[in-house]
């Protein structure tokens, strides 16, 4: 599998649920597949590199410094290269976000299959040359931006010619008048690439939605449970709400691609047959007797003449003898 433009694709992000645990990020990249997820995602953190010891924690998670919790959660250049040979293996897309260009460097060392850029690094346009000149498929989210540094983002990013702008509201967990479905035809107006959606909402509704208004990437958040500490794991879907979500994006974007003719009356042969009415004799009538309002009357099932031919038998003389709800057929009139 590789990451090619416009392909849809369902990214399992994993972030730090894994909580350092190198043995629990093996194993979300077994859920995440597992899941029915094209994409596994982590986050790159180097505490050092990307923060100072006295930087504030998001709101929704003070249980320990975040300096600390970085450094702590943080894995080496050959733990990630077995991450990566293990999503491999399982044939499933690894990517990762980096906090810093060290972090970057890292993963570009191991030859992820795309680079995911978060919302807090949109302006971290040094950052983002870096990954620009990499010429690797990048993944852009929106969370906390402006449209003026979307554009100072994707006139950096955009020279590669393979980038997805993510719509992403950054609140955890987000409601749904902050979702911001609409900014997605926003994004298609007015940008040359592909568009899709991070959703950081509580269910799978908003996701459904984006796919259907055409989103071709959604990412959500995979936890094993909603219990695990951290930061990530509280506003995470569980397995079986993360297989929910991969059928029902699945489904809507087969709807997409199969548009139905509404003329084709192929498939609904036996339907109609069952549920719609025919003209029929509403009492016996001998050969001979012509045909009028008082002698036919509508009935299933709908493989005679339906109302649209009344006109056409009204006035006309019976060839047959016809018992009571019997069919009327052209043929059997003169």
């Amino acid at each position: 599998m590789n990451f090619k433009k416009n392909k849809r694709l369902i990214i399992a992000e994993i972030g730090s649920v894994h909580d350092g645990s190198f043995g629990n990020a093996i194993k979300a990249i077994d859920l995440a597949k597992k899941c029915g997820a094209n994409v596994v995602k982590f986050q790159t953190h180097d505490a050092k590199a990307e923060t100072t010891k006295l930087a504030p924690n998001p709101s929704y998670f003070n249980l320990e410094n975040r300096y600390d919790y970085f450094k702590r959660t943080s894995f080496s250049l050959e733990q990630w290269k077995k991450l990566r040979r293990h999503a491999k293996d399982n044939k499933i897309l690894f990517s990762s976000s980096p906090f810093s260009i060290k972090s970057l460097n890292l993963l570009l060392k191991i030859n992820v299959d795309f680079i995911k850029i978060a919302s807090g690094e949109v302006t971290n346009l040094e950052l983002l040359k870096k990954i620009s000149r990499s010429k690797m498929p990048v993944i852009l989210s929106t969370g906390m931006s402006s449209w003026e540094e979307i554009n100072n983002a994707y006139n950096i990013l955009g020279k590669n010619n393979n980038v997805t702008i993510m719509q992403c509201s950054s609140m955890y967990p987000c409601l749904a008048e902050n979702t911001g479905l609409n900014i997605l035809s926003e994004i298609k107006d007015r940008y040359q690439a592909n568009i899709g959606f991070s959703d950081h909402t509580s269910g799978i509704a908003a996701s459904i939605a984006a796919a259907a208004m055409g989103a071709n990437i959604i990412e959500k958040h995979l936890t094993f449970s909603k219990q695990m500490y951290g930061s990530d794991a509280p506003n995470a879907l569980e397995p079986d709400e993360f297989r929910q979500l991969v059928d029902s994006v699945n489904f809507i974007w087969k709807v997409i691609d199969n548009p139905v003719n509404k003329n084709d009356l192929k498939p609904y042969k036996n339907m109609k047959k069952v549920f719609e009415k025919s003209i029929v004799a509403s009492k016996n009538l001998n050969k001979g007797e012509i045909i009028s309002k008082k002698n036919i009357s509508l009935k299933k099932p709908g493989n005679g003449l339906n109302y649209n031919f009344v006109d056409k038998i009204l006035g006309k003389k019976i060839k047959k003898n016809l018992n009571k709800d019997d069919l009327i057929f052209l043929k059997d009139l003169f």
